[in-house]
């Protein structure tokens, strides 16, 4: 099946990008999984996937965080499998930035992972011709419960929530742009934490009781809404945010 289309997933080694990738990779996709620090764990993925179907996943390392990432990114994806069909913008920054201690540097970090790269990668792959459906990862949090210390990261997140919606107007009908908005998404961690995925698990502990469903999200609940989005099931559907928070925005 080398004639299937490429999906691109950002930050696709671990995680809620794991399992998207996974998932589409069960769909049909030929994946290109991208990856910046955990390169061993995108190549294991990249090995398992390619087991079950040859030559259907490869591995693209970048820093998005850097001048013209997303556009080598792409030419490189390119190159190598074809132009994307879908683009998956998983890859985020997550770190607190109480207002009167943040930096310029952090600002740009956040900006550039949540917003910029996003914005260039969609703007390239559009350009290399075969794009269909974007979807972009969200924070439910970030229009509807905004967090004290974490203004940069939400402000970020926020504006790529206007971009889906803009550039759903903007692109159609050629191509479909759609958001997922995570709530507490349950995933593996590093052995330790980081600073930011111990704050983050606390924080889920503390929030579990306000969510309705009673439970974690889990990252095969994203994928799932993920890989809905993609397919010709959703082709009515653009400009959609679709909450996976267990209706914790309403709680």
């Amino acid at each position: 099946m080398n004639d299937a289309p490429v999906a691109l997933v950002t930050g696709a080694a671990r995680r809620i990008g794991l399992a998207i990738a996974t998932r589409l990779h069960a769909d049909g996709w030929r994946v290109a999984i991208h990856c910046f620090r955990s390169r061993p764990e995108a190549d294991a993925l990249a090995v398992r996937l390619n087991a079950l179907r040859p030559d259907s996943a490869a591995v693209f390392a970048a820093d998005l965080r850097m001048p013209r990432a997303a556009v080598s990114l792409l030419d490189a994806v390119r190159a190598r499998m074809g132009a994307p069909a879908a683009l998956v913008n998983n890859a985020s920054s997550y770190f607190a930035t109480p207002f009167g201690d943040a930096g310029e540097q952090d600002i740009d970090d956040l900006f550039s992972t949540n917003f910029k790269a996003p914005f260039l990668l969609t703007q390239a792959a559009l350009a290399a011709g075969a794009l269909r459906a974007v979807v972009n990862l969200l924070d439910v949090h970030s229009r509807h419960q905004p967090r004290a210390g974490f203004s940069a990261y939400t402000a970020a997140k926020d504006a790529l929530w206007s971009l889906t919606e803009s550039l759903a107007v903007e692109l159609a009908p050629a191509v479909r742009i759609n958001g997922v908005a995570l709530g507490h998404i349950l995933a593996e961690v590093r052995d330790p934490p980081t600073a930011a995925e111990q704050f983050d698990l606390a924080d889920k502990k503390l929030q579990l009781e306000r969510v309705p469903l009673a439970r974690h999200g889990s990252p095969s609940d994203v994928a799932s809404a993920v890989a809905w989005l993609l397919s010709d099931a959703a082709a009515y559907i653009t400009g959609a945010i679709v909450p996976v928070d267990g209706a914790r925005r309403l709680a």
